[in-house]
């Protein structure tokens, strides 16, 4: 086991690098000038190279590259370009926006999808199995942002149960915090609910038609023993894969969710920054966010090797 997660460690810390690498090359042809972004049309040339020396634009973009890969290993994301002030203070102020909203609509998305999967799994080809499926399909058909739109209408417009937008802050109290994050977390969650609820039922269809899982009927299991005993715990690599996958899904669809209610997460902070040309903030936020997609998905691995000990002696 150790053997196995050194090897993944590796892997995560190569993964890294390669993705620091694109996301600095992918900014940096970004067209526009930051520093004119700064001070306008009219700003003279004098003042305009000397905000490109303050900001370190003149260096050449493998010294600006090495500085930011240096500085992100000790904590130092630089300075943002339009808000002066230090992108980790940024970020230390967004990610308790983010980072609850995507783990409110993972938890979401894993509570929904499991036990429809089941459902229809162990109804298969009744009406039960047909209702499960149609609702996962309208789910995944239907985008996250007009669904959210559509919450918003009737939750918000015409039930009046919640506010429409914004967040007031965790200082105010635990639950109106939730309560804001709420709509856009069932906004995230129920497409992503919908993809996992269909793979929980398909690897456990695949499972149920095994040699062990007919042999334990032999012996006089039920189906509802056999599914519970034997095929759920086998079932769950390919749906853990997929919940590895929806953490990177949600922080994308954050992005756009945060923007419709309002959010001041990490997923605005990203859109303003790609506005205001401040490039420093996007590639350190996306950075953090690809580091944590990474890290989840290592988190996954290892989770693969405890249901499975024969990855281990890979």
């Amino acid at each position: 086991m150790f053997r196995y997660a050194l090897q993944r460690l590796l892997s995560l810390g190569l993964s890294l690098l390669a993705a620091s690498a694109a996301i600095f090359a992918v900014v940096e042809v970004i067209p526009g000038d930051p520093a004119a972004y700064m001070l306008g049309m009219n700003a003279s040339a004098d003042t305009l190279a000397a905000v490109r020396a303050e900001l370190g634009l003149d260096q050449p973009l493998v010294l600006r590259y090495l500085g930011w890969l240096g500085g992100m290993a000790t904590g130092d994301f630089g300075i943002s370009y339009t808000y002066r002030t230090p992108v980790s203070e940024l970020v230390a102020e967004r990610v308790w926006v983010s980072l609850p909203l995507t783990i409110y609509a993972l938890a979401l998305s894993t509570l929904i999808a499991i036990p429809a999967g089941l459902l229809a799994a162990a109804r298969r080809g009744r009406a039960t199995d047909w209702g499960v499926m149609g609702v996962t399909q309208l789910g995944v058909a239907v985008p996250n942002f007009w669904f959210a739109i559509l919450l918003v209408i009737v939750f918000a417009i015409n039930l009046r149960w919640v506010s429409a937008g914004g967040f007031p802050g965790w200082e105010g109290g635990v639950f109106p915090a939730l309560k804001a994050l709420t709509l856009p977390a069932i906004a995230l969650a129920l497409p992503q609910a919908s993809i996992l609820a269909r793979v929980m039922r398909s690897a456990l269809l695949d499972t149920l038609d095994e040699d062990f899982v007919r042999t334990a009927r032999a012996k006089g299991l039920s189906r509802r023993q056999a599914l519970w005993s034997h095929a759920f715990r086998n079932a769950l690599i390919p749906v853990l894969t997929i919940i590895g996958l929806q953490f990177s899904f949600l922080i994308a669809g954050a992005i756009i969710i945060e923007n419709v209610f309002f959010l001041p997460g990490l997923g605005r902070l990203i859109f303003q920054g790609i506005t205001q040309r401040d490039l420093i903030v996007v590639e350190s936020v996306v950075m953090i966010l690809v580091f944590a997609v990474i890290l989840v998905t290592f988190l996954v691995d290892l989770a693969y090797a405890w249901v499975d000990p024969r990855l281990r002696r890979r």
